[in-house]
């Protein structure tokens, strides 16, 4: 069963040690370089992914403090797990979490648009470009 579960004292090292595959390493900020920026911006919420007690990817949340909106800041599966339904179903625990906040009714996050398998995937969830440019990241939003 796919989980989300807080970074901890047991499990950081396993959160630093996943990474993508090499052709996707320019898309993704490194897990140690987000669990780093939490410290900084206690806004942002690391959160592991686990299928039961393997842990097989890791995201990041947080309610941002420019626009008082939520943004996804990170996505990955490990490149030992990807192509089996992990993305999805932690998109899915993801947005069911952000979902019961009922005071917002959107959220965005910025991808890559050369990472196919990403912007297939956040379209898949009703997420649609919309114009907005932050450096090499294309802004997608789903509003529900």
């Amino acid at each position: 069963m796919v989980l989300l579960k807080e970074i901890t004292r047991e499990n950081f090292w396993d959160a630093v040690s996943i990474e993508v595959a090499p052709e996707q390493m320019d898309y993704v900020t490194s897990n140690a370089v987000s669990i780093a920026q939490s410290k900084v911006q206690p806004e942002c919420i690391p959160l592991a992914v686990y299928d039961d007690d393997l842990m097989v990817g890791f995201l990041m949340y947080c309610i941002d403090e420019d626009d008082g909106e939520y943004w996804i800041y990170r996505m990955m599966v490990d490149k030992n797990y990807q192509s089996r339904g992990y993305g999805k179903k932690s998109m899915e625990l993801l947005l069911d979490k952000i979902k019961e906040d009922k005071n917002h009714n959107k959220v965005f996050l910025g991808v890559h648009k050369e990472s196919k398998a990403a912007v297939k995937l956040y379209e898949s969830f009703g997420f649609k470009f919309n114009g907005q440019v932050f450096g090499s990241e294309h802004i997608m939003r789903l509003d529900y």
